[in-house]
């Protein structure tokens, strides 16, 4: 073979090389497109001003302060049960609540404000947001928000987006603003109470927010052993909304 011919041919070879692998990495982007889009906000982030507080102020507010927070409810079988054990503990929590859910069982929702719970929005059908139903996500915020505001007469600013999947502009445009979590047990795939418990105390520090769902009974049964575990151990529980501006 003539080794011009060698030598194009080989050109030819290593440009379609080229472009295979050009191909193949804007592929692999496109899949991780929703995480690039629908960033996981900071949990210390969730509320104007907070990442402009000063110095001095945060360390004045440094402490054995939690969080207990609950999400999918409410849950006519559970979250009465889970409420009579955190008024007997003097405990309060933050409920993310389905609009579907509340607008099906009102009487709890409005308990948990009554008891001094925060209530925050965890969509109307528990919608994940990603780079094709933007509208359809705006839109179960909007609804679960009028649900609340119906039914306890107050709007609330927080959300837990489910999955942690969140766009920023919400935040401006809706007036909504992100909560995540730090530690996450993974009740909702486990009915081992003890497992739950150690899932969480393990590894807890102060400033944490838990993640737990008051949506079976072990993890009902294991959050209020949560709870009294580290009260002995001079934890506070306090709402997402003291912990963050506090």
């Amino acid at each position: 073979m003539n080794v011009r011919v060698w030598v194009g041919r080989m050109a030819i070879l290593d440009l379609l090389l080229a472009g295979l692998l050009i191909g193949i990495r804007l592929w692999d982007a496109n899949q991780f497109m929703p995480t690039i889009l629908y960033q996981e906000t900071n949990i210390t982030e969730t509320k104007k001003g907070t990442q402009n507080r000063p110095p001095d102020k945060e360390k004045q507010y440094e402490g054995k302060r939690i969080a207990l927070t609950f999400d999918d409810g409410p849950d006519p079988r559970y979250t009465e049960k889970l409420l009579d054990g955190l008024k007997e503990r003097g405990v309060k929590a933050t409920f993310f609540i389905t609009g579907a859910n509340a607008a099906k069982y009102p009487d709890i929702v409005k308990r948990i404000q009554e008891e001094g719970h925060l209530i925050g929005n965890h969509t109307y059908h528990h919608v994940q947001l990603t780079n094709a139903n933007g509208e359809q996500f705006r839109n179960e915020i909007i609804s679960t928000n009028e649900v609340i505001r119906e039914i306890t007469g107050e709007d609330t600013e927080y959300i837990r987006p489910p999955y942690g999947s969140w766009n920023k502009k919400y935040e401006e445009e809706l007036n909504m603003f992100p909560v995540l979590w730090s530690i996450d047990p993974r009740d909702w795939c486990s009915d081992d109470t003890a497992c739950i418990v150690q899932n969480t105390i393990g590894k807890i520090k102060e400033g944490d927010i838990i993640l737990l769902h008051d949506q079976y009974p072990s993890s009902v049964s294991a959050a209020l052993e949560i709870v009294d575990r580290l009260q002995q151990e001079g934890y506070v529980f306090v709402t997402v909304e003291e912990l963050l501006l506090d």
